[in-house]
């Protein structure tokens, strides 16, 4: 009953400002692994906007990020932010999440041209990880997901492999932090794309975070079980605005960010989990020089 009060003040305050209809009827979003409270508000039956409520730290953040890149057409338009910033309402993209996506070449494509390739350089900053708990390094947030991984993993893997990816993070940890850092999405992964009639047509709920444009592109590449493989890479990576990369490199970074999709996998998808299981003997057979 206090969660249907509190909508209706939004409602009624969002209406006062001329925001929106006062026919808009909040329906709660039961899809979906987003944290906090989201609503989609209808006008006439008609989906228009989402109300996300949450904490204060995730609204900024996601305000600071759509506002950012306000200009990105795959990105939700911000109607309006709570000044209290206790909650945030943005335009509705039409679509579905996860099903029917189309080839992944083809989304990947698009999210290289239509928004990784306008991702912003985040020159005057010395930290990195999420905007609201950020650390001192690259490579400390590249152990904090190793170890989370493995923690996640268990016994599934050979412990050769996770001795492989502490050598891997070294490297890939060096070769970031002596390159540009970026204003990220965080969380480019299928859940969070929305797909209509086989194409990709919006990216929703940022965890914005500082670091390099690889680990976006990576996260994106392996978020789905299907086309992983070298091919799909190299054609995606060569459409993204990227200072030149050696092969050894790009597999590592594709490794080591499938390795972590596992361990998610095992948690959230674990029907995905034998597609992995293969994709991930490919990647580990692969020659890297």
């Amino acid at each position: 009953m206090l969660e249907q009060v509190e909508i209706k003040s939004i409602l009624k305050d969002l209406h006062e400002k001329g925001l929106i209809d006062n026919s808009v009827i909040a329906t709660k979003n039961k899809t979906g692994s987003t944290d906090g409270q989201v609503y989609i508000l209808s006008e006439h039956s008609e989906s228009k906007y989402v109300l996300k409520i949450d904490r204060s730290q995730q609204i900024i953040m996601a305000e600071q990020f759509l506002n950012t890149y306000r200009h990105m057409n795959l990105l939700p338009k911000i109607l309006y932010t709570d000044p209290a910033k206790e909650f945030i309402v943005y335009s509705y993209i039409n679509g579905t999440t996860h099903n029917h996506s189309g080839l992944k070449i083809n989304w990947l494509t698009i999210l290289a041209k239509e928004l990784f390739n306008h991702y912003e350089k985040r020159l005057h900053t010395d930290k990195w990880g999420r905007l609201g708990s950020p650390v001192p390094s690259w490579r400390e947030w590249n152990i904090r997901s190793l170890e989370d991984t493995r923690n996640n993993l268990g016994s599934l893997l050979p412990i050769e492999d996770y001795y492989r990816l502490e050598s891997i993070v070294e490297k890939i940890s060096t070769n970031a932090e002596n390159e540009a850092r970026f204003l990220l999405h965080g969380d480019t992964g299928v859940h969070n794309f929305v797909f209509h009639e086989h194409s990709l047509v919006g990216v929703i709920d940022p965890s914005p975070m500082i670091g390099p444009l690889l680990y976006d592109f990576t996260y994106a590449f392996c978020s789905s079980p299907e086309d992983l493989n070298l091919e799909t890479l190299l054609a995606a990576f060569n459409l993204l605005n990227h200072e030149p990369l050696e092969r050894s490199r790009l597999i590592e970074e594709v490794i080591f960010q499938l390795y972590c999709r596992i361990g998610i996998c095992i948690q959230f998808h674990p029907h995905d989990l034998e597609s992995y299981l293969k994709a991930w003997e490919y990647w580990k057979a692969l020659p890297i020089n």
